[in-house]
């Protein structure tokens, strides 16, 4: 093993106990686990480089294909095919070499490596793992269940310096939340109910954001990323036939060990995976749905991501995430990582949609501050708030935002602060935050959508029909939406945002939502950070897009 001085900080790394985490001692020094080594993206090779290849040539005049891939037109944007990808964003094989060199030299086991996803995955024992990244790695209970962690920085290898970005999978806290509420009665629900206000199905919703007809998801896939929970594919046979949909073609994957693995308690992880697989498929059921299960850990999330960008064998188009965290819940490596994913996921042509959050402006951390949630704040996701939906049949009688409770119940929205004002979003009139400092920074959400509890959908969790809510039922319902575009577009639409902000067809094609809050922000005309830019005309938006 190299000597602890022949070692430095991994920037961003940084870790701290969860809060009313008491220690618990050692974990035992054999026990195995797996750690993701990430790198960086192999540079772009120069013009004069006789190592160049065509493909290099054919974006060396913007020196970078994710301009090529992701700004103008649907007719000139020119996603990546997978092995082309790989060769030129993919991980230099030095870099891989290295990390390999490294877990030798540290008596830990090579599992796999991928180039396309720039990671190499290492497993050791806790004690080889501790030794190798210089951390103290214990054991700590918290009233939610105890976790596996570590406190301060990771180290590497002075010469592994710029080329690893994040190690992943060593502390294996839960990292993430659903986004999604269950109808509970309260005094104001009756009024909601007389008013006939209280649920719809998803097909309802998408008649009365008039979804394009003569779209059904033919030809398009659609992943799911789900850290818990699972289906039944018989609660699926039961819910499809009562709404009278055709039952899509759903599948699972497993990541890292991930399993579709139902709990059987309808208020639990299960009623995530049901509402994302019964709304997308109620929108486009023509799609096939494959739904990656993965652990959730901050590792986890981003190899369920990473994979599900890279399969060749499903090929998603969109990809629906409903799970996150407060930005202040991640290391800064995790976030970037994840950032740098989603890149990528809009360099291959595939829109990564994701919830805004239900907890309003503090998304729910109570430190009396505004935060936004994660990936959701990630400038390369479509940011999908919620609104408040009343309607009849294919007519909307109002909509506002999603705003209950602002503390507890409410659409997720502000200003991020990590990442900043992307391009994009320059002419949107993003306020400040309302934190101390005032930073302009990334704004969420994007878009929005229908997410109320008391105006959610009616959906089928372990044998129970019930209502949820929540911007979990976003994500989906604009996943279902962007198949139905990739399918009438015949292309796909990929990273959908410089697409829809400052072109006055595509912000025409929104409902604009200028009444109601999510505790420090307001609704207003144009661009805001509870609702985006509103929910969808669908078909307006598609002849928008053009």
């Amino acid at each position: 093993m190299a000597a602890q001085g022949a070692k430095i900080v991994l920037e961003g790394s940084e870790r701290k106990r969860l809060s009313r985490a008491h220690d618990a001692g050692s974990p035992p020094p054999d026990e195995r686990l797996e750690v993701a080594v990430v790198v960086r993206r192999r540079p772009l090779v120069g013009d004069a480089d006789p190592r160049k290849t065509v493909a290099q040539r054919r974006l060396s005049a913007s020196a970078d294909s994710f301009e090529a891939a992701s700004t103008g037109s649907l007719g000139e944007r020119k996603p990546m095919a997978r092995a082309e990808f790989a060769a030129i964003h993919g991980a230099d094989p030095n870099d891989l070499a290295a990390v390999e060199k490294f877990a030798k030299d540290s008596q830990l086991v090579v599992v796999k490596r991928d180039a396309a996803r720039r990671t190499v995955w290492l497993s050791g024992t806790v004690e080889t793992l501790s030794n190798a990244f210089a951390v103290n790695l214990r054991r700590f209970d918290h009233p939610h269940g105890s976790y596996r962690g570590r406190t301060g920085p990771i180290h590497i290898p002075a010469k592994l310096k710029g080329i690893v970005k994040a190690v992943l999978g060593l502390d294996d806290r839960p990292q993430a939340k659903p986004r999604f509420q269950i109808l509970k009665d309260h005094p104001g629900l009756a009024t909601a109910r007389a008013a006939g206000n209280v649920a719809f199905s998803p097909n309802q919703i998408a008649k009365l954001y008039d979804f394009p007809a003569g779209a059904d998801g033919t030809g398009e896939c659609i992943g799911i990323i789900e850290l818990g929970g699972g289906y039944r594919p018989g609660d699926l046979r039961t819910y499809f036939k009562q709404i009278g949909i055709p039952l899509p073609n759903v599948s699972a994957a497993s990541v890292d060990g991930g399993q579709n693995a139902p709990t059987g308690d309808p208020d639990g992880p299960d009623g995530e995976v049901m509402l994302d697989i019964e709304v997308a498929g109620a929108v486009a059921p023509k799609a096939k749905i494959v739904v990656y299960f993965a652990p959730n850990t901050d590792k986890g999330f981003l190899d369920a991501i990473t994979h599900a960008i890279h399969d060749s064998t499903n090929n998603p188009s969109v990809l629906s995430i409903s799970w996150g965290g407060p930005e202040v819940a991640w290391t800064g490596q995790a976030m970037q990582a994840m950032d740098a994913a989603l890149q990528d996921a809009a360099r291959l042509g595939v829109t990564v949609c994701v919830a805004a959050g239900d907890n309003g402006s503090g998304d729910g951390v109570g430190d009396d501050l505004a935060h936004v949630d994660f990936p959701a704040s990630s400038p390369h996701a479509l940011a999908c708030g919620g609104t408040r939906l009343n309607g009849s049949g294919s007519v909307i009688t109002g909509e506002t935002a999603w705003e209950d409770d602002p503390n507890s119940s409410a659409t997720g929205g502000g200003v991020s602060e990590v990442f900043g004002l992307p391009d994009y979003q320059k002419n949107a009139a993003v306020p400040p935050s309302v934190n101390p400092g005032r930073r302009i920074g990334r704004g969420v959400p994007d878009v929005s959508g229908d997410a109320d509890p008391e105006t959610g959908y009616r959906v089928r969790v372990d044998g129970v029909d019930t209502v949820i809510g929540g911007t979990s039922a976003v994500a989906p319902l604009w996943a279902g939406l962007i198949a139905l575009f990739n399918q009438r577009h015949r292309t796909k639409l990929g990273f959908l945002n410089p697409l829809i902000y400052g072109r006055p067809a595509a912000i025409a094609a929104f409902r604009d939502i200028t009444q109601g809050n999510n505790g420090d922000y307001q609704c207003r005309r144009g661009w805001d950070a509870c609702t985006g830019w509103g929910s969808p005309d669908g078909t307006k938006l598609l002849n928008a897009l053009k």
